[in-house]
C-alpha cells in the first residue's frame, strides 16, 4: 500500500463498517471478540496507526520528532540524542522519546504511538523490526531516519556504522600486532543485533586467519564497569593464557583493564584489550583502551538534518543511506 492506510481500508478489509471498526481501534463500545479480532488482524497486516490529531489540528502535524532508542542510560544513545537535539533546538520541533529495551515487539508499540500524534519525523535505532512496525514507517508519510547500524534493509533514510566492519577491522588489527589467544566478552544475542554483527565481523576476520577463538563469555542487561570486572575476573580463571580480550564495549574494557591494574596483569604485553564506541569514559582510565568510534553524536545530528532537509507534505521514502567509517584506535591496550 503506497499511501497511509485509512479507517476505510480497514473496515474493508475486515467486512465491517466504518463505525465498527473505529470502535475496536478506539477500545469502545462493544464488539463481539470474533469481529474485533478481524479488525485487530486487518490494522495489523497494512500497518495501519490511527490519527489522534484528526479534527483538532488543520495541519494534521504537530512540530514532533519521535526518538525510538533501545535504552537511555547508556552513553552511547545518550549522545545519539543530544546531537539530534542539538539540531532539533534551532527549529520549532522538540524531540519526544521512546524506549523499546531492546525488545521488537516493545518497539512496535513505541513506533504506533509515536505515529498516532502525526509527528513530522521518526528516528528509530537499528533496523530489525517486527513486519507491522516495518509497515507503520514504510506507510507513515514522514521522513522515518534509522540510525546507528547500515547492515540491512532501510524503510526510508538511514545513518550509522557498519558493524560487521568495526568487528571485522578490529579483528584484523588484533592479529596483525600478533595477538593468538583471543577471548571475547559480549551480550547474549539475539537482544542486541548491532553487537551480534560485530562478533559476526570478528569472527570472519579471526577465520580468514585461521585462529579459532579461545573462549568467550556472554551476560544479559547493561554494560557497566563492575561487571567487566567480573567477567574479566571470570574468563581469566578459566583460560589463564589469554593474551587479547575483545570487549562489546567500552564500558566492559575499561572494567576489564581495572581488573587488570587490580590483580598486577601488564597491558597491553601480557593482555591486550579492545572495545567499542570511542566513550569518553576511557580518559579517566589509568590507559587509554583501545576502541573503534562509532560517531554517535554525529549520527545524532545527521538523523535530525534529514528530516529537517526531507519535511514536505507528500513525502515518499527516498532510500538513502549515510554510513559513517571509524577507523580502530589502538590507545595504550592494542
Amino acid at each position: 500500500m503506497a499511501r497511509r492506510p485509512t479507517l476505510k481500508d480497514i473496515s474493508e478489509l475486515a467486512n465491517v463498517s466504518e463505525m465498527t471498526a473505529s470502535r475496536v481501534l478506539r477500545g469502545k463500545g462493544e464488539a463481539s471478540a470474533v469481529t474485533r479480532e478481524r479488525v485487530l488482524a486487518a490494522a495489523k497486516s497494512v500497518g495501519y496507526v490511527p490519527n489522534r490529531i484528526a479534527g483538532s489540528l488543520s495541519s494534521k502535524s504537530v512540530d514532533l520528532v519521535g526518538v525510538v532508542v533501545p535504552s537511555i542510560s547508556s552513553f552511547v544513545f545518550a549522545e545519539v540524542l543530544t546531537g539530534l537535539s542539538n539540531v532539533l533546538k534551532t527549529t520549532t520541533m522538540q524531540p519526544v522519546f521512546g524506549v523499546s529495551d531492546y525488545d521488537l515487539e516493545t518497539e512496535e508499540t513505541v513506533i504506533r504511538e509515536m505515529l498516532s500524534w502525526q509527528p513530522k519525523g521518526l528516528v528509530v535505532a537499528g533496523l530489525e523490526h517486527t513486519d507491522a512496525a516495518r509497515k507503520m514507517m514504510r506507510n507513515a508519510g514522514i521522513p522515518v531516519v534509522e540510525i546507528m547500524d547500515v547492515d540491512g534493509d532501510p524503510v526510508d533514510l538511514n545513518v550509522g556504522v557498519s558493524h560487521r566492519r568495526a568487528g571485522y577491522e578490529t579483528g584484523k588489527a588484533i592479529l596483525e600486532r600478533g595477538y593468538k589467544k583471543l577471548g571475547f566478552i559480549g551480550t547474549k544475542y539475539p537482544l542486541d543485533h548491532r553487537a551480534a554483527k560485530r562478533f559476526q565481523g570478528f569472527q570472519q576476520a579471526l577465520a580468514e586467519a585461521n585462529v579459532m577463538l579461545a573462549d568467550q563469555e556472554l551476560y544479559t542487561g547493561g554494560s557497566t564497569l563492575l561487571l567487566g570486572r567480573q567477567l574479566t575476573e571470570k574468563l581469566l580463571e578459566r583460560t589463564p593464557d589469554l593474551d587479547m580480550i575483545y570487549y562489546s564495549s567500552d564500558t566492559m574494557s575499561c572494567g576489564g583493564l581495572m581488573h587488570c591494574v587490580m590483580n598486577n596483569i601488564s597491558v597491553p604485553d601480557q593482555l591486550g584489550l579492545a572495545g567499542f564506541n570511542g566513550l569518553d569514559l576511557r580518559h579517566g582510565m589509568p590507559m587509554l583502551t583501545a576502541t573503534m568510534n562509532a560517531y554517535r553524536f554525529e549520527i545524532g545530528k545527521r538523523a535530525a538534518q534529514l528530516i529537517l532537509e526531507h519535511e514536505q507534505a507528500d513525502y515518499r521514502a527516498v532510500r538513502q543511506v549515510i554510513e559513517f567509517k571509524p577507523d580502530v584506535e589502538p590507545g595504550d591496550t592494542l
